[in-house]
């Protein structure tokens, strides 16, 4: 963690992960953990990730006015993920570790195709907190294994049909309470220690600036096209992951 190579690309991962949060309101955890998988193994890109996450997430909690109602209608949701998060303990850093990859790769693919092809699932209110619940456990599950926390969640706030900036804050929240989850798990096993401490600095600091300068952009630069090209980019890099790790356990 002190190599002034890997620390150089840590400050360039967070900066363009900053850059897109702060252009469209999501993605920090999902392009680090992307683009630091490339150098490293998905438990130790999470403990380098996480810190920023959760502080830049909380920031997001708290600007609007919707905390009461997002945290009455997500409960179900939030309190399911943290379940299927520490169900999942283990799956990062156990046997079959090397197997989260490839299922990172997966979910970039299908995270960018969703995003890509504006596909729009519908949830009626009677029935969110149930299928909360259940793409609460899901999530939760796949968190634990990947670090990232966009599927089935995501999908499923854009389909209880909540208005943008309602959404930006629930993404906010829920993000917030996934990621202190997995930080407990990071924590049991040991990797979030004080080796990650000068990396994790320098990830928050190149993730405030890349989100300074992201929000910047969003006043000049049309959004859609913005996030339409990232997209693009997450879809390369997830077949770029999942094509590489198979390659090498079947090599």
């Amino acid at each position: 963690m002190s190599d002034p190579i890997l620390i150089i690309t840590i400050a360039a991962v967070f900066l363009l992960a900053g850059f897109v949060k702060g252009t469209i309101g999501l993605g920090l955890p999902t392009v680090a953990m992307g683009l630091l998988a490339t150098r490293m193994p998905p438990a130790h890109a999470l403990a380098i990730v996480i810190v920023p996450a959760i502080v830049t997430n909380i920031w997001q909690t708290f600007v609007g006015p919707y905390l009461r109602d997002i945290v009455r209608r997500l409960w179900p949701l939030m309190i399911a993920t943290m379940i299927g998060i520490w169900l999942g303990a283990g799956l990062m850093t156990g046997p079959y570790a090397r197997y989260g990859t490839i299922i990172l790769g997966v979910l970039l693919v299908i995270y960018a195709i969703i995003g890509l092809s504006k596909v729009r699932f519908s949830v009626a209110r009677r029935n969110e907190k149930w299928v909360g619940g259940i793409v609460g456990l899901v999530t939760g599950v796949i968190s634990a294994a990947t670090g990232v926390q966009v599927i089935p969640s995501m999908p499923f706030m854009q389909a209880i049909g909540m208005e943008k900036d309602e959404l930006v804050q629930a993404l906010g929240v829920f993000f917030t309470t996934a990621t202190v989850a997995l930080a407990f798990n990071l924590t049991s096993a040991g990797l979030l220690n004080a080796t990650v401490a000068v990396p994790g600095l320098v990830a928050m600091v190149a993730a405030f600036s890349g989100m300074y300068l992201g929000q910047l952009l969003r006043s000049r630069m049309d959004a859609d096209t913005f996030r339409r090209w990232f997209l693009i980019a997450m879809l390369l890099l997830g077949i770029y992951l999942a094509g590489d790790m198979l390659a090498k356990i079947y090599a």
